[in-house]
């Protein structure tokens, strides 16, 4: 490639002085190679790089965010059954004892998911339904029981932000 453009610069100069003998070692036919087309001098592609304006003057390219809750798969909730409940504890400044149930999804796998609110009556098989969320003090618990479906049943005399914890409204004397 190179070489062909060597050649056509070579011809576009005529009062160089090394021309004429760059002419004569070129069309001997002792040194004779095969012919290059002068008009291809350059590859049609594009070079690999971008220069820096380039990169600097371009958007960068989108980062995929990881999800949150990969395993319900993008859907809002899951189905699955309650395998072992036991009681955490959090992380360091917070101080409790924090319900934790271990259920496995219809899809097969395994999450660990908090029981919100005051009591529970979840015991091993109930069917229950699970949401994103991670509990703030509790490493690797990212996703929550949700209240008051299926076999879980909704917080007792709960009056305020009944709709988290599947709590109906207090009847009115």
């Amino acid at each position: 490639m190179f070489s062909a453009f060597r050649l056509s610069a070579q011809l576009a100069r005529p009062w160089s002085t090394s021309s004429s003998s760059f002419l004569r070692r070129t069309l001997s036919p002792s040194l004779a190679r095969p012919a290059l087309p002068l008009s291809r001098a350059f590859h049609p592609s594009l070079p690999a790089s971008a220069t820096l304006n380039q990169a600097t003057r371009r958007k960068a390219p989108k980062k995929i965010k990881a999800r949150k809750s990969p395993l319900l798969e993008g859907n809002t909730q899951k189905k699955g059954v309650v395998s072992q409940i036991f009681i955490g504890k959090p992380k360091k400044p917070n101080s409790a004892k924090r319900k934790i149930a271990k259920v496995k999804l219809t899809t097969g796998k395994t999450v660990q998911a908090y029981i919100p609110g005051e009591g529970h009556n979840l015991q091993d098989h109930s069917v229950v339904l699970i949401r994103g969320g991670r509990t703030q003090d509790l490493p690797g618990v990212r996703y929550k029981v949700v209240r008051g479906t299926l076999d879980f049943s909704g917080v007792v005399g709960r009056v305020t932000a009944r709709s988290k914890y599947g709590a109906k409204r207090p009847k009115q004397q």
